[in-house]
């Protein structure tokens, strides 16, 4: 993972275009009227997630086809399973400990 991808994810235009583009490949005009932009500052967009590597473009006849692509998504999936495993230990310690809490708690049954 590098800083280049985070910051290029960070502009919530760009968020929202990597969404938009995990629908499927669209072109440019296409992402604009979409998300509401106007097409130079979709392109400006575009343009960094290529140069961040999130993303690439097909020319097709007299438009450009843009698509997300597969390895810097899997690569920030990996990196980010190193975390979701140290959270998920913390939230098990955490359960194990509410549930002693909730035992304690508990008024003891009557033997009748």
């Amino acid at each position: 993972m590098n800083a280049t991808t985070f910051s290029a994810l960070a502009e919530p235009n760009r968020l929202d275009i990597v969404q938009l583009l995990s629908e499927g490949p669209l072109p440019v005009g296409e992402i604009a009227g979409r998300l509401e932009l106007n097409q130079p500052q979709t392109s400006k967009h575009l343009r960094v997630l290529c140069d961040a590597g999130l993303v690439e473009v097909q020319p097709q006849a007299n438009k450009r086809i843009y698509k997300l692509r597969a390895e810097p998504f899997k690569e920030m999936d990996t990196w980010l399973e190193t975390y979701r495993r140290i959270w998920e230990e913390k939230f098990d310690k955490l359960e194990a400990y509410l549930r002693k809490l909730q035992q304690q708690q508990e008024p003891p049954q009557s033997q009748e």
